[in-house]
């Protein structure tokens, strides 16, 4: 009778102490230091990307057969509204 004694109240004590403990809480989500940028700047960012790209293009660049590669600062640029950038920074390479 004492083991069932004994066993019953290590049985209780560790239920009670598994009650009482709290799980860890989480970490907060890692954040980017780097604020976001609106679509404005995002937009003019990508526009002076694309300026200086076509102002590096090389001596023998022809627009007919080569194309210009997509800077990264464009990544974030649908699609709909790139070409519309392209031509953006197209106009202030030439401008310049």
């Amino acid at each position: 009778m004492r083991t069932r004694t004994a066993a019953a109240a290590i049985l209780l004590a560790a239920t009670l102490t598994a009650c009482g403990t709290t799980p860890a809480p989480d970490k907060p989500a890692a954040t980017s230091s780097a604020p976001e940028l609106s679509k404005t700047e995002t937009l003019a960012q990508c526009v002076d990307a694309i300026a200086e790209a076509i102002s590096a293009r090389p001596a023998d660049f022809d627009p007919e057969t080569d194309s210009d590669p997509k800077p990264p600062e464009c990544d974030d640029i649908p699609e709909d509204d790139y070409l519309d950038v392209y031509m953006d920074g197209l106009q202030q390479s030439n401008e310049q």
